[in-house]
């Protein structure tokens, strides 16, 4: 009793068991208990809410605290005055913010926490799990195993391929942050450090494989941004790493350099997802003929033609969107939002009521739907629900937050090639970019929001552990607030 008592304290095991759980909320079969066993770990959350602020004081020790606390205060007053039938799912959402920052973002306040263990702990359980899920998903597609039942559209999701997942942008998602998650077990100086067994190099170029695969043919071209920004963004760490002075035509080589590596980058991504779907469509059209043959169900295997796939309209797979809007019906939502924002342009009209505001008082774009009740922008959702002020008070801390990782990253002595620091803040910068485009930053019980805040708070276990080793070097300015709250 007295050690299931301790573990219940364990922020760290919290954490762990949150984010899987959350990860199988994606999963098809899977979801439903997934989803139940959430609601009781969500109760377990807010308690290491209370409990952490008890115990490690963790509001007045948080990095850029007091503008949290301002965007709290501003959350509850715009969910106060706004107050409707569904101030029960404003309440959820506000909980849900507290776990973000105090439990998620908040880990660098635990005192002799061991960050890299947990993040390791946590990485090496993505590379095995997706490397399994997508291996099966593509045996599955591989031998035409294909249906839907209730929502589940067991691995061709309108067209495109979503593997055991619930939706073909979960899966684009997951794909990179498991390549992200193989990039980190790569780094020396993070393996050496850690106190648990290592990965094979079979399960990380598995892995890795898989899961471009998967991205490729999941054609989530939100998920691609995510890829080739983290990608660019490594990458321009890499060229100005450099501790050395060098000259300003150094620096132009460099700049003219990058872009044109960028623009590589991205075409090359672009014609290699062309490829691997006009590929994979042959493989999937003469694979599902021949055990049309072993079935009696079909006589010669080259009775049919290529060609034919080029559309989905004949039941070929295409692995392409059926719709050929690029924003995928996201303008609509975008001009609700603005709808929605001029309602309470100040304070917001809280994250409860987007749904409930679009069918009272806008154009009713939005509805209770997997694919309708949010904005598909994260920065939409954050300003329509809590206003100019709250919008504000959240970039402030989130401009204070990249200031000062960009600070740590590139202003220290020591460089951070060789650990996962560099990966952390690539894969943040690309997030940002991400959540242009979907569910994402905050407003959203998912392992995408989740995932985000989890490494929000290993940066800020870099930022408080290197804090004091920034006596003389500073990015913008000779004179900083020494105040960690501000």
């Amino acid at each position: 009793m007295a050690f299931f008592k301790e573990k219940l304290k364990d922020t760290s095991l919290f954490r762990k068991i949150y984010i899987i759980d959350l990860f199988f909320c994606n999963i098809a079969f899977l979801q439903i208990p997934a989803y139940v066993i959430l609601f009781f770990l969500f109760l377990w959350g807010v308690y290491f809410v209370c409990y952490n602020q008890r115990r490690n004081n963790t509001f007045f020790k948080l990095r850029f605290g007091l503008w949290i606390g301002a965007f709290l205060i501003c959350t509850l007053i715009s969910i106060i005055l706004n107050f409707s039938e569904t101030i029960l799912y404003s309440l959820v959402m506000l909980l849900h913010i507290l776990i973000c920052f105090f439990v998620f973002y908040g880990m660098h306040t635990e005192p002799e926490f061991d960050f890299k263990n947990e993040l390791y702990f946590i990485a090496r359980f993505i590379v095995y799990i997706t490397t399994i899920a997508n291996i099966i998903g593509m045996i599955c597609l591989a031998f035409g195993v294909s249906f839907e039942w209730y929502w589940i559209k067991f691995t061709i999701y309108e067209n495109r391929f979503t593997g055991v997942y619930v939706n073909p942008n979960l899966l684009g998602f997951i794909s990179v942050v498991s390549v992200v998650c193989c990039h980190m077990l790569y780094k020396g100086n993070f393996m050496s450090s850690v106190d648990q067994p290592g990965v094979s190099k079979i399960w990380i170029v598995s892995c890795i494989a898989t899961n471009l695969f998967s991205l490729m043919l999941c054609d989530s071209n939100a998920s691609m941004v995510l890829a080739l920004s983290y990608l660019i963004a490594y990458v321009v760490y890499i060229f100005f790493a450099d501790k050395q002075n060098i000259s300003k035509s150094k620096i132009a080589v460099k700049i003219i350099s990058l872009v044109l590596a960028g623009s590589f980058l991205i075409c090359s991504a672009l014609l290699f997802r062309t490829i691997c779907q006009e590929g994979f469509s042959v493989v999937t059209l003469k694979t599902n003929s021949f055990i049309d043959i072993l079935t009696g169900e079909r006589d010669n295997l080259y009775n049919g033609d290529s060609s034919e796939i080029s559309g989905s309209e004949d039941g070929k797979i295409t692995f392409g969107h059926i719709n050929s809007n690029i924003d995928s019906g996201r303008f609509k939502l975008w001009k609700e939002s603005f709808d929605l924002f001029k309602l309470s342009p100040i304070i917001g009209i809280s994250n409860g009521n987007i749904v409930f505001y679009s069918n009272k008082y806008a154009n009713g774009e939005l509805s209770y739907s997997y694919h309708k009740s949010d904005l598909h922008n994260g920065y939409l959702t954050i300003l329509v629900s809590t206003g100019i002020i709250g919008f504000l008070l959240f970039g402030v801390f989130g401009f204070r937050f990249a200031k000062h990782a960009a600070q740590h990253l590139f202003s220290q002595k020591k460089t951070f090639r060789n650990d996962i620091y560099p990966c952390l803040f690539a894969f943040l910068f690309a997030y940002l970019i991400y959540s242009l485009f979907e569910k994402a930053l905050l407003f959203d019980i998912s392992f995408i929001v989740m995932w985000f805040w989890l490494i929000m708070g290993y940066t800020s276990c870099y930022v408080a552990k290197y804090e004091s080793m920034l006596n003389t070097q500073y990015l913008f300015h000779k004179k900083r607030l020494t105040r960690t709250m501000l």
